[in-house]
């Protein structure tokens, strides 16, 4: 399969037999590559990515703007081929990714396949849990779906209010410690975390039991562990933890590899996915671009820096 320097050389030669600059090369090798994954699969595919890798210091997680780049990449396809998700995000607001998730299924129903070619956390793992199965390579994770308010994880907001009431109970010494430490959260914040947390967990537990295991009469017990598992703090040690893809298999999530030869017999699924994963990549590193947002006819949204959206046309037929 092509490599990243695979990948840079076929988009400098693309570029030298157009004339033209980089992007021009680059999106025609994408487009490429995306048209050659449709044709294998028979299915639509759109790609979320985040270039939160190579520019952290931007914010490129999932806001209701997103909804915008997805409306215009569904526009005209064929509904009723399904969709191929490619997540590649590090999370974002909860109630931007639950009406995003919505409007998906009501475009596409429940025949919605996620792709992580390499990373899809926090919100991103609830997308991808609202999907019928996950695809994941070797190298791919998921994360904790934990929430956070003002970057302050609500679990752990609970646990330490917990332990400040199990603590000042067996010694009320300690209660001049745990004032100066609880005392900088607001009245309401405790009920907030807690909301928070109920919102998400029967959020993913619901996408679960309705899409995932629709037809498993253990459907329930099923995804009130996955959740469980994924909302762990005390478990889990950190939301930036990665899960691989052995560990949601063990958890129970329908997970299938990208490497695997028995997906496809007629074609190389692991190839295209991961050339197109290496060829978004490229385009995030080396560009002012810090979210794409493209179905497999090159139509959707960049956004790029300084703050502005470019509207990608599809290619001349």
């Amino acid at each position: 399969m092509p490599n990243w320097h695979e990948v840079f050389q076929e988009i400098q030669a693309k570029s030298r037999e157009l004339q033209n600059g980089q992007n021009e090369a680059l999106k025609s090798i994408t487009v490429k590559y995306l048209n050659a994954l449709h044709k294998l699969t028979g299915r639509n595919i759109i790609v979320y990515y985040s270039g939160f890798l190579s520019k952290p210091e931007i914010n490129s997680s999932i806001t209701d703007e997103d909804k915008n780049g997805f409306m215009v990449t569904i526009h005209k396809l064929d509904r009723s081929k399904g969709l191929d998700l490619f997540l590649h995000t590090p999370g974002g607001n909860v109630s931007a990714t639950q009406s995003l998730v919505d409007y998906l299924h009501k475009m596409f129903g429940t025949d919605i396949r996620a792709i992580v070619p390499q990373i899809a956390m926090s919100a991103g793992t609830m997308i991808a849990c609202s999907c019928k199965e996950i695809f994941m390579a070797k190298h791919s994770n998921l994360g904790p779906i934990d929430p956070h308010l003002r970057d302050i994880p609500a679990y752990g907001v609970i646990e330490e209010f917990k332990r400040a009431c199990d603590e000042v109970k067996k010694d009320p010494s300690t209660i001049s410690m745990w004032q100066s430490i609880i005392g900088k959260y607001n009245p309401t914040f405790l009920g907030q975390c807690q909301n928070a947390i109920d919102r998400s967990s029967e959020f993913v537990r619901m996408q679960l039991e309705s899409n995932m295991f629709d037809s498993d009469p253990q459907k329930s017990e099923k995804a009130k562990k996955i959740v469980a598992r994924l909302t762990d703090f005390l478990g889990n040690k950190g939301h930036d933890r990665h899960i691989h893809s052995e560990e949601c298999l063990e958890m129970g999530l329908k997970i299938k590899s990208i490497e695997d030869e028995q997906i496809l017999e007629d074609g190389d699924f692991q190839d295209l996915v991961l050339t197109i994963h290496h060829c978004f990549m490229f385009a995030l590193s080396n560009s002012s671009v810090f979210k794409i947002i493209e179905n497999q006819n090159g139509v959707g949204i960049l956004k790029a820096l300084p703050s502005r959206v470019q509207t990608k046309n599809p290619p001349a037929a």
